[in-house]
């Protein structure tokens, strides 16, 4: 893991667009109003004519992105989570899901590492509407490199997809040659005395934790759940028989995310108990990313705690 070398995902997400715009002249970007903040904008910039910003009407941008699908092209609707998710859910599940439509829904800002816009604009239950939803593939990349290839990725697959991208600049963990599948997770590490599952922007908080672990002479692994549906439920299989501990950590509510999905595959195919690392039953506060990381208790110290402590 590069830490000298940090980039948020959203920025990942604009540049891939722009290549993506490149290959598939059949790609077209919509955004409410914040293709700035969403990095659409670099998009807009080398093909305007494939640009529609929908102004502050995200409702209406998802309808117009399933109408777009109708007619042949694969269109990429972007916003902050807590509207995409949560403002345009009955669309989605209305005009998206429910015809399964080739609509990719890449919303950025997600958790409370979106800081101190504060609990309104910190969505901390969109993988758990998303995931619940019939057609609906989600997804929740952990930097650059697995991010430029989940775009590219989502335009080779049909039907809908969910993006869940972050504010909050992370570190480089994989490099350009290194294999992604929709539906597989990522083993990094191979210790047999616990296990981490991570999602997104808490994934290198996962690796920083294994390698204190290390230290104190446990060795465990760490499991990048890039696609939280579907999950990978043979690394959740093996990882529960290989090793003692198990725990997940994701910055979403604890109720309905990646916990609650390993927990589903545990419960159904092999019992045993998981931490669930998460934000509790609560909305978030304004503060800073790492402020609140601390805060809400999904950092690499308290993975320690919570591996040393697990009864």
């Amino acid at each position: 893991m590069d830490n000298k070398s940090l980039k948020a995902t959203r920025q990942s997400y604009g540049e891939a667009l722009e290549i993506l715009g490149e290959l598939n002249p059949d790609v077209v970007v919509l955004d409410a109003d914040l293709s700035e903040a969403t990095k659409t904008n670099l998009f807009a910039k080398k093909f305007p004519e494939r640009f529609f910003d929908m102004g502050i009407a995200e409702q209406n941008m998802m309808g117009t992105a399933a109408g777009l699908a109708t007619c042949g092209k694969i269109p990429y609707a972007s916003t902050f989570a807590v509207f995409a998710a949560g403002r345009s859910y009955d669309q989605i599940r209305t005009s998206i899901c429910y015809p399964n439509l080739n609509v990719k829904i890449v919303a950025t800002h997600c958790g409370i590492t979106v800081g101190e816009d504060g609990a309104t604009h910190q969505m901390l239950e969109d993988i758990s509407l998303m995931r619940t939803l019939p057609n609906m593939t989600v997804m929740c990349t952990s930097d650059d490199v697995q991010t430029k290839w989940a775009i590219q990725e989502m335009a080779k697959k049909q039907g809908p997809f969910y993006l869940r991208l972050c504010r909050l600049a992370t570190p480089s963990i994989y490099q350009e040659k290194d294999y992604f599948e929709i539906g597989k997770a990522i083993q990094i590490g191979d210790g047999t005395d616990g296990t981490i599952f991570a999602t997104g922007v808490v994934v290198p908080e996962a690796i920083k934790a294994m390698e204190m672990l290390k230290e104190k002479g446990i060795n465990i692994r760490v499991i990048d759940i890039h696609t939280i549906k579907p999950i990978d439920i043979e690394m959740i299989i093996k990882c529960a028989k290989e090793t003692q501990k198990l725990i997940s950590i994701e910055d979403h509510s604890i109720l309905g995310g990646l916990g609650s999905a390993i927990s589903e595959v545990l419960t159904e195919k092999y019992p045993k108990k998981l931490i669930r690392m998460g934000i509790p039953d609560t909305f978030g506060k304004s503060g800073k990313a790492e402020e609140l990381m601390k805060e809400y208790s999904i950092t690499s110290e308290e993975i320690v705690k919570q591996f040393v402590n697990f009864m």
